[in-house]
């Protein structure tokens, strides 16, 4: 049944959905990414909807060019996950629990109040020279360094999250879904500027999908800060994981929880992959690759679960895959549509916050994650279904 093409576009188009499922403007915006003569092809996931500039569900490879805007403006946003020696019978007192992850960590647009202790964590590995890297960004985010710091193993806000979750077999896992918070918003504001204005972008359809050519310095430059900002949020999210094992050890002292390995993956970033034979520039926002083997975690949304699975390597995805359920709604509209009663109703049996604040995160606002991972069966292999108990937002 998939992948569908998609009509009318100068370049191939690829949907892991069928076009009447998709808003109209976010057809136009695959339209528009197709028309730009860099664009080798465009992939489109199930979970598709409206972004800025490029669509969120996206993959695009390009030859020789980038646009940072079909990164999108949390670098490195993508999702952690941990299987843990717990059991669903050995939870009890999950509020209590969740209050000290909410203290450990900080959410929103709170800060740690001191470095978190890396070495404590095992995490202090290349931290210096990693650090030390900072100086070589664009000068308009140095004055953010300190923040950087205080911001790193911080959860933010919007959909991102921290969850317990139970799987088929009973076991139990922690998930988190975080970026490059401050620092890498910024760092992507200054360069999607700075592509507006080279003179190579005047023609296109839409200024926000604004590319960097290979071979000069503004391609340099962004490149250099883009994988900053990468690393930068695989580290936040293994530090903010760090912490929230220690929290669940702590709290479960007479389980001696012990820790699998930890699942870390982007969802909005650029690579450098093979694709039809010629080495391109991949961009993906709101999705992952699904390599070979590869595993993941595609979320759901609020309180509704996730799906480990691992990747079969297909090719016509470019070997990609959805990053999450996809919203069916806008913050405003779902904020105009829902009221806390119905986010009481939605999350029954979940321990979260229930408030005003977060009823843009409710699930009736996001697609059916069940029927996104039905779309691609052909591009992922289901591992397991995760049942969230605990949910913690920002």
């Amino acid at each position: 049944m998939f992948p569908v093409e998609m009509r009318g576009t100068a370049r191939p188009v690829h949907l892991w959905a069928h076009e009447h499922e998709v808003e109209p403007a976010a057809l136009q915006q695959l339209r528009n990414i197709a028309s730009m003569e860099w664009v080798h092809g465009v992939r489109v996931m199930p979970d598709v909807h409206l972004g800025k500039g490029a669509t969120v569900g996206s993959v695009i490879a390009m030859k020789q060019a980038v646009s940072p805007s079909a990164v999108g403006v949390d670098i490195g946003c993508g999702v952690s996950a941990v299987k843990t020696s717990l059991t669903e019978n050995d939870l009890d007192n999950l509020h209590a629990l969740r209050l000290a992850i909410e203290s450990a960590i900080p959410v929103g647009f709170n800060s740690h109040s001191r470095d978190v202790n890396l070495k404590r964590l095992g995490l202090e590995r290349g931290a210096k020279t990693f650090w030390d890297g900072f100086k070589d960004l664009h000068p308009a985010v140095q004055k953010l360094e300190s923040r950087a710091h205080s911001q790193l193993g911080t959860l933010g806000g919007g959909n991102h999250f921290i969850e317990v979750c139970v799987d088929e077999a009973g076991a139990v896992w922690l998930t988190l879904h975080s970026g490059s918070r401050n620092v890498g918003k910024s760092l992507a504001e200054v360069h999607i500027d700075i592509a507006k204005g080279l003179s190579h972008n005047n023609g296109i359809v839409d200024k926000d999908l604004a590319v960097f050519l290979a071979g000069t310095p503004e391609m340099d430059a962004y490149r250099r800060d883009l994988w900053w900002a990468q690393d930068y949020a695989a580290r936040s999210r293994s530090v903010m994981m760090g912490l929230f094992k220690e929290q669940v050890a702590k709290h479960f002292a007479t389980a001696n929880v012990t820790f699998g390995e930890e699942i870390n993956v982007h969802h909005n970033y650029v690579s450098e992959e093979i694709i039809d034979g010629e080495l391109m520039l991949v961009t993906r926002k709101g999705a992952i690759r699904a390599g070979k083997g590869n595993l993941a975690l595609i979320p759901g949304s609020m309180g509704t679960g996730s799906y480990v699975i691992r990747g079969r390597g297909n090719d016509a995805s470019f070997q990609s895959a959805s990053h999450g359920a996809g919203r069916k709604m806008s913050r405003n509209a779902a904020k105009k549509v829902f009221t806390v009663d119905d986010l009481i109703a939605q999350t029954a049996g979940v321990e979260s916050r229930k408030d005003q604040a977060i009823v843009d995160e409710i699930p009736g606002a996001y697609k059916d994650l069940h029927s996104v991972i039905d779309a691609q069966k052909d591009l992922v292999d289901v591992v397991q279904h995760l049942r969230t108990v605990l949910c913690v937002k920002g």
